[in-house]
């Protein structure tokens, strides 16, 4: 069964399986605010202290380029956790995070965190299946990045973010960002998929007309 928090929200999946009891002393050791749209929570350089439990809303982990062009590294949702790799090593931080939605996070400093690892070794092995998740993305990214052309990167993306054959809240940009080029490249690579008869687009929304063929262009 899922824990809840005192006030019978869902608990963040990191602290599934805890009790009535144990989810009571989280919500001490932590401190919950919201944050607007657009806020950075940390930035590049900056000294990690703590994890985040994001418990409402979407933030992004990205990175900059010298040309000041930005690659999202991670698009987390509710549930989501992040920032904690300051806390078992890393002492500073290189991506920014940002809300992109209204959200309502969790903080918990790394002291707190240590003393959770050393009583609890399932949250120890979340943090590090999480990890592992990142680090595939992550080599998916590079892989796609050294060996794909901008529309197969495209197409991957759009089949990966498809809700059937809707793929819904993503702009121009938003693709542009996800992929680490200018916005100008996405949009003609989505062009010729959609003269191509592969997709249709409108505003914050692509609909796939042959997922067949686009998966083949996507290389999958």
């Amino acid at each position: 069964m899922s824990a809840t928090t005192p006030n019978g929200a869902p608990a963040p999946d990191l602290f599934r399986g805890f009790d009535a009891e144990e989810m009571r002393e989280v919500e001490r050791v932590t401190t919950t605010r919201s944050f607007s749209k657009g806020e950075v929570i940390y930035t590049p350089g900056e000294t990690g202290e703590a994890m985040f439990l994001l418990r409402a809303g979407a933030v992004q982990i990205y990175r900059m380029s010298p040309e000041g062009r930005k690659l999202v590294i991670a698009q987390l949702l509710p549930q989501s956790f992040f920032g904690e790799l300051s806390c078992i090593g890393q002492g500073m931080y290189d991506t920014f995070a940002e809300v992109v939605e209204d959200s309502t996070i969790m903080t918990m400093n790394c002291a707190v965190l240590n003393r959770l690892l050393a009583t609890k070794p399932e949250v120890a092995r979340r943090i590090l299946e999480a990890f592992g998740r990142r680090v595939l993305d992550a080599e998916r990214q590079l892989e796609e990045t050294v060996f794909k052309g901008i529309p197969a990167r495209v197409a991957a993306l759009l089949v990966r973010e498809s809700k059937g054959d809707a793929v819904d809240g993503l702009t121009h940009q938003d693709i542009a960002e996800r992929l680490g080029v200018y916005r100008e490249t996405a949009t003609n690579a989505l062009n010729e998929l959609k003269a191509a008869g592969l997709i249709e687009i409108g505003r914050k929304h692509i609909h796939i007309l042959d997922r067949a063929r686009l998966r083949r262009i996507a290389g999958e």
